[in-house]
């Protein structure tokens, strides 16, 4: 195989182009850590050395613990238990040793850094209670000693993560303002760029290739004061609902262990859930973001098409792609929202249209809102009665919060599974094009160019990304094109009208996010369709170019269940209000995985 190659989209400015030696370094080092055998395929890679007191591990309080008995979430207590890892066999889930913090609630007052939120993380950097390198170190012990079992992250940036740490420190002795995330550690997912870091979107075909250039979401990270700890796995290139197409393995649900964390962004998902970080980015095409919060027990949002800049965002389909983040509560995901959003010239389909201060939205009352509930969603006989049950309760909350409580309809939400699997392939099949082991990632040699192209597809490319890039091929082929891929737009259409009319009687619609909880890992993988009908609720919006919310709604069979709230184009401040009510309304916000204790 050659050396990794620059990836750029057709839209990049030539001037983004990195320097090659930080690329180069990386790229031997990382072939160093494989020679070495240092780690693996299933485990993350740590770059560089931990400090020593991030591997010292031993439990701490315990919150939550009769909240989780009522709805049959086992509480962590005791020794954590050994598990296995999905390619490593057996391994030890160690519990990190959690520093206390002034002025926290919880036992005594404290809690551990782990446990805070986003924003309290941020506050209490600015009072110089912490510092911000004690906050990355403890992130980083703690992906160290848990994440062997739950496969959350493909690359860990210690290096880069505790000089981000100490940049923020030396800004606040110095007197300087800092930024609304300074000091909190985020991850991101593996198709997101990011300057000198191994970015492979969980495909061999970019295994060990490094981003030259950061990605807009990473800029505004990074002048936002945040501290970036690693990159997340996924299903290959986003394209899978259970985190299951990964080619370097599946991630697991901090929930429960065997069970999906859902899919695309399910590393990223799993990384809020077991408390790696507060915060985390990632992609949604088709519910990639949303899915996983429901699976997962998080907040999780896909902003309106547009809101956030996809430059240095690797394609799957184009015109679908969004960044969207998770978070634990509703104000984190204000806080990160706010900070990613906005126009950005380089690429060409970023709205320039205001930010609202999200985080004013929250605490309004949310009396005399309409919420608008599609019936045939929240009752559908695909539903588990779990979720069935939930969105009731739901319903019968947001009613006595003073929300007007109307039914409408989505008429061609029906046919939005068969459109998205005719449009997504057929961007895909054109936006992976490009990767054919001639300008970057790995490549399979062979007698002639041709054959080099197929050999190097074939063996690289995983077995779902190979299929949509056949059915994409297909649809768009002379004598398929109006059959199929025009008329999955005109569904496209009849979708957003759908949307259009139902909000003019009612500010939000309502459905759940998902019909079912986490299902066991293995359990979908030989019924491509089945799979795909895990999305079903969360593709009307995508096609539509909405901004869509998960929030967690309840517990069944002690696994998470989320309600999906979607508004108009640009009214995430109207999510933000209505999910913050109904957050603070139940006790949801107030459960965690259990190793979210430990």
């Amino acid at each position: 195989m050659l050396p990794s190659r620059p990836f750029r989209e057709d839209t990049h400015d030539p001037a983004d182009r990195s320097r090659g030696s930080p690329a180069r370094r990386g790229a031997r080092a990382a072939r160093a850590r494989r020679e070495r055998g240092a780690h693996d395929a299933g485990a993350a890679r740590l770059d560089p050395r931990l400090d020593g007191d991030a591997r010292e591990a031993r439990h701490r309080g315990r919150p939550a613990d009769a909240a989780r008995a009522r709805h049959g979430v086992p509480a962590a207590r005791g020794p954590a238990p050994r598990v296995a890892s999905p390619r490593r066999g057996p391994a030890r889930r160690g519990a990190q040793r959690g520093r206390r913090v002034r002025g926290a609630e919880g036992h005594g007052g404290r809690v551990m850094l782990h446990q805070r939120s986003a924003v309290a993380i941020a506050e209490t950097i600015a009072k110089g209670e912490v510092s911000a390198v004690e906050v990355a170190r403890a992130a980083l012990a703690r992906i160290t000693s848990l994440d062997a079992g739950i496969h959350a992250f493909l690359y860990v940036d210690a290096e880069g993560a505790l000089a981000a740490a100490a940049s923020v420190d030396r800004a606040r002795a110095a007197g300087h303002a800092l930024g609304p995330l300074a000091g909190v550690p985020v991850a991101v997912k593996d198709n997101l760029c990011q300057r000198g870091t191994p970015t492979t979107c969980a495909s061999k075909i970019l295994e060990g290739w490094i981003a030259p250039y950061d990605a807009d979401v990473i800029e505004r990270l990074r002048a936002a004061g945040a501290v970036i700890v690693g990159k997340c796995n996924m299903d290959e290139f986003a394209m899978g609902s259970s985190n299951e197409n990964s080619a370097f393995g599946a991630v697991h649900n901090p929930w429960l262990q065997g069970r999906a964390p859902g899919g695309s962004s399910g590393g990223s998902a799993a990384a809020v859930a077991a408390g790696f970080a507060p915060l985390s980015l990632g992609s949604d095409t088709g519910g990639s973001v949303r899915q996983p919060g429901s699976f997962c027990g998080l907040v999780a949002l896909k902003p309106t098409y547009g809101r956030v800049s996809r430059y240095g965002l690797i394609a799957f389909a184009s015109s679908l792609d969004q960044i969207g983040p998770f978070a634990r509560d509703v104000r984190d995901c204000a806080r990160i929202t706010k900070v990613v959003a906005g126009h950005d010239a380089r690429d060409a389909t970023s709205a320039d249209v205001p930010v609202a201060d999200y985080e004013a939205a929250l605490g309004k009352p949310v009396k005399g809102l309409r919420v608008g509930v599609v019936r045939d969603a929240v009752d559908g006989p695909g539903n588990e009665p779990g979720v069935k049950a939930a969105m009731a309760k739901a319903i019968d909350t947001l009613r006595a919060l003073g929300c007007t409580i109307v039914d409408v309809a989505l008429p061609t939400a029906e046919h939005a599974v068969s459109a998205y699997y005719i449009v997504a392939p057929a961007e895909c099949s054109s936006n992976l094009a490009r990767f054919d082991g001639m300008r970057f990632g790995p490549r399979i040699e062979s007698g002639d160019l041709k054959e080099t192209y197929g050999k190097t597809r074939a063996q690289l490319f995983g077995p779902e990304v190979k299929r949509r890039i056949m059915l994409g091929t297909y649809v768009l082929s002379a004598g398929y094109y109006d059959a199929y891929y025009a008329k999955a737009q005109k569904a496209r259409t009849l979708i957003a009208r759908d949307y259009a009319k139902a909000f003019e009687s009612c500010d939000v619609v309502l459905t759940p996010t998902s019909p079912s909880v986490a299902f066991p890992l293995g359990a979908k993988t030989q019924n491509p369709l089945e799979m795909y009908l895990a999305d079903v609720f969360t593709l009307p919006p995508s096609l539509a170019g909405l901004p869509a919310i998960n929030v967690p709604a309840g517990l069944d069979q002690g696994l998470p269940i989320g309600m999906q709230l979607t508004a108009p184009a640009f009214r995430e401040d109207l999510l933000f209000q209505v999910a913050h009510a109904y957050e603070q309304a139940t006790e949801w916000k107030d459960l965690h995985a259990p190793i979210f204790s430990a």
